[in-house]
């Protein structure tokens, strides 16, 4: 049983890759569920707060940006499939971390709501889904490759 475990966080980075890529169709093509939830939903929301265009096409957190930033998690995920890169699937997981603590949050806390493609929380689901497999693996399976990371990152701004 134990030499099945060690399988466990590579097939958690591989489902959110795959969570994340199969979103990134809806994303980038303006798919109507896509505008219903960006540019009609939240897009209102942010507009009854003063911040119109927060989430519409060229917004801070337009479903470009997001998609982008899911495509980023997801290569990074698979990349870090391979042993010398899995300081790459730590990335991976803090960006999917990022993105999907948003997503839970603009579930609960605005208008959109918990299923507002009436398909039974689906997305919802699988935000959540997400968000807590990227937490597993950066605090749990992949600790020591995030601090090996974040080191890196560290060196890049040190002074020489």
């Amino acid at each position: 049983m134990n030499r099945y475990l060690k399988y466990v966080p590579d097939l958690m980075a591989i489902f959110m890759a795959v969570i994340f890529l199969d979103s990134l169709f809806f994303k980038f093509t303006d798919d109507p569920k896509t505008i219903q939830i960006f540019t009609i939903r939240l897009d209102g929301w942010a507009s009854s707060l003063n911040l119109p265009g927060l989430f519409g096409h060229t917004g801070l957190f337009s479903q470009y940006v997001i998609g982008s930033i899911e495509l980023l998690a997801s290569v990074l995920l698979l990349v870090g499939l391979l042993p010398r890169y899995k300081h790459l699937q730590a990335a991976g997981a803090l960006a999917g971390l990022l993105v999907m603590m948003g997503a839970v949050s603009f579930h609960l806390f605005t208008p959109l709501g918990i299923d507002p493609n009436n398909d039974g929380a689906g997305l919802f689901i699988a935000a959540c889904t997400n968000l807590v497999f990227a937490a597993l693996l950066l605090g749990f399976f992949r600790r020591a490759a995030f601090l090996e990371f974040v080191g890196r990152v560290l060196a890049i701004f040190k002074p020489s």
